[in-house]
C-alpha cells in the first residue's frame, strides 16, 4: 500500500512539474508573469525531478541557467540512488 501511495505522489509531482516548465516557458515567450525559479527547484527537491529534466529537455528551458543545469540532475541522480537504496532494502 505504501508503494502505490509513493508512487501516485511521485507521479503527480513530476506530472505538475513538467507542466510547469512548458507554462513558464510559454510565459517566458510572451511576457507574462513567470514561476519562480525556487518553486520549480523545491519542486525538484521534493521528488518532481524527472518531470523537470524531462521538462527542460522537451521545452529547451532553464537550460542556460547554473542551478537548472547543474542542480536538475543531480537532483535526479540523488533520488534515482535513493530509490535504487529503498527498493534494495524491501
Amino acid at each position: 500500500m505504501l508503494y502505490y501511495a509513493a508512487g501516485a505522489y511521485l507521479l503527480a509531482l513530476n506530472l505538475l512539474l513538467f507542466a510547469l516548465m512548458g507554462r513558464d516557458k510559454a510565459a517566458a515567450r510572451r511576457g507574462a508573469r513567470r514561476t519562480p525559479e525556487t518553486t520549480l527547484l523545491a519542486l525538484a527537491v521534493l521528488g518532481g525531478s524527472a518531470g523537470g529534466l524531462l521538462g527542460m529537455l522537451l521545452f529547451r528551458h532553464k537550460t542556460r541557467k547554473r542551478a537548472f543545469r547543474i542542480g536538475i540532475p543531480l537532483i535526479f541522480l540523488c533520488h534515482a540512488l535513493l530509490a535504487a537504496w529503498f527498493l534494495n532494502l524491501f
